[in-house]
């Protein structure tokens, strides 16, 4: 690695750089950021609820009765993320938490009545917010982006696994 210095500074410039505009991984993280933060701000607003939090609801909509580690693996989120925001959707009675009968260690979670009638209201939003974003793109370029995220997905899959 060499250094030099641009002209007019007196920090060095790393000759090999990364052009984080340019860098894949930096660009996805970007545009999943301000897509995210979009999107959260209308139910951070009306309903109080993170982006953890919606996702775990979201996770629990469609597979109820997923423990916490479940939630893990669906959402790639930190442990100690899902399990905070679990506390406090407990806790706010928007999901319940039982415990196996087959292993009392495992708890079963679901969303509360409370929870299915936020997550009722939020869906709407959500799927306008992401026609609006997909309105950018013609049917076959969804097409396609779909092939690519998926393609991409599977590559990233395999570079964890390669860990």
């Amino acid at each position: 690695m060499t250094t030099q210095t641009e002209a007019g500074s007196k920090h060095p410039v790393v000759s090999d750089a990364i052009e984080l505009e340019q860098f894949l991984p930096y660009r996805l993280s970007r545009l999943t950021n301000t897509v995210s933060n979009a999107i959260a701000e209308l139910y951070r607003d009306s309903f109080g609820l993170s982006i953890p939090d919606w996702r775990v609801m979201a996770v629990l909509a469609r597979f109820p009765g997923s423990s916490a580690q479940d939630l893990v693996a669906r959402t790639r989120m930190d442990k100690v993320a899902v399990s905070r925001s679990v506390a406090r959707l407990v806790e706010r009675g928007v999901i319940n938490r039982s415990t196996r009968s087959d292993d009392r260690r495992r708890s079963l979670l679901v969303l509360s009545d409370e929870g299915r009638a936020v997550y009722a209201r939020i869906v709407p939003m959500a799927r306008n917010a992401e026609s609006q974003l997909l309105a950018a793109l013609s049917d076959k370029e969804r097409a396609a982006l779909d092939r690519l995220l998926d393609a991409l997905q599977g590559a990233a899959d395999t570079l964890v696994g390669a860990d």
